[in-house]
């Protein structure tokens, strides 16, 4: 898994990969409404595409609140690339990009089940479990220095 690439996406053929990705990890797995997920705000947002040997298999968005604060958020990365760290480079390199940015927080709705990845990467949780298109999350904070 060495060959992962993690980019801005800026291509038509990009932004129809990560619809894809979406597609499946949200509405194929989990039974996300597609208008739920794709809430017009994507055109406004920065995606990341992960690929692998030239194969797209993950993706997040940036979407930024104000001039402090950024969230991450449709982290989807699809299943037969599960288990290689890739979620996590995609957060990471997502960290990296808002950091660039001079934005001193950021936020996530992180879906319980995967809150110890955020927590690898310095987020906290903030509050009690609430549900979110019917799974349950946590909303989580880091500050960036």
């Amino acid at each position: 898994m060495s060959d992962i690439i993690i980019k801005l996406a800026d291509s038509p053929k990009e932004f129809e990969a990560i619809e894809q990705i979406r597609e499946v990890v949200f509405q194929k797995e989990q039974g996300v409404d597609r208008n739920l997920d794709f809430d017009g705000r994507d055109e406004t947002s920065e995606r990341l595409i992960a690929s692998l040997n030239g194969t797209f298999i993950g993706t997040a968005r940036i979407r930024y609140i104000d001039a402090n604060l950024a969230k991450i958020e449709r982290l989807a990365v699809l299943e037969t690339a599960r288990g290689y760290g890739i979620g996590k480079k995609l957060m990471l390199r997502a960290l990296d990009i808002i950091k660039s940015k001079n934005i001193p927080e950021v936020v996530i709705h992180a879906q319980e089940y995967i809150k110890s990845l955020h927590e690898q990467i310095g987020f906290q949780q903030e509050g009690d479990v609430f549900e979110e298109a019917g799974i349950r999350h946590v909303k989580m904070r880091k500050l960036l220095e």
